[in-house]
């Protein structure tokens, strides 16, 4: 399988999840998600799922400024019904990270580690997405703005073009490239850009 080339330069996030500890699935509970992680999950990149990772990124350096993140140990709320747009994708890929679930997670072992019930959409909330610790508390607030880095204006209407199965060739090419090249923008130029992703206390 061959990514992007930028996917690479997207550095990895990675967490200490006990459960994986505890079962052996990982030395010392050390798990490293890279972007491409986030895309096997998706079956695609795209500005939606470089915003889910983004927020999930932004949320772990604000929640745990001094320490490894640590999977299960956080909860994730949704503003919008996750059969709503793109939310079910971004919820996934929130959860693949934060080790969140909804109502089919784990269940836990021995008591512990729990994971189901994590993950919740339709919530009330100010922003878009609410990150929570279980341990501690503190949460933030995350919305994201992708139409702050537009698309190119090549793009309508090769959409156009692509969607309606009549482009040649070039010009899928070129339309796949414009896509990623958004992308690429929106988490290498702009994945600390304020503007794109706010992100307050929660």
């Amino acid at each position: 399988m061959t990514f992007p080339d930028f996917f690479a330069e997207i550095p990895p996030l990675t967490l200490c999840d006990p459960l994986a500890e505890t079962l052996g699935a990982a030395e010392g509970g050390l798990i490293e998600y890279h972007y491409a992680d986030a895309v096997r999950l998706a079956g695609h990149s795209c500005p939606t799922v470089a915003g889910a990772w983004l927020m999930a990124r932004h949320a772990l350096t604000h929640l745990c400024p001094e320490a490894r993140p640590q999977r299960g140990n956080f909860c994730v709320n949704l503003r919008t019904p996750q059969d709503t747009g793109t939310t079910g994708v971004v919820g996934a890929v929130l959860g693949l990270i934060t080790g969140a679930a909804g109502e089919g997670g784990f269940k836990g072992f021995g008591g512990r580690h729990a994971r189901r019930g994590l993950l919740m959409f339709g919530e009330e909330l100010p922003a878009e997405v609410r990150i929570a610790r279980v341990d501690t508390g503190a949460a933030v607030l995350l919305s994201y703005h992708p139409e702050v880095v537009p698309p190119s204006p090549e793009m309508p209407a090769l959409v156009a073009r692509v969607v309606g199965g009549v482009a040649t060739a070039e010009e899928s090419q070129r339309f796949a490239y414009l896509w990623q090249d958004r992308v690429r923008r929106i988490l290498l130029a702009h994945g600390d850009d304020p503007a794109v992703l706010t992100v307050t206390p929660g």
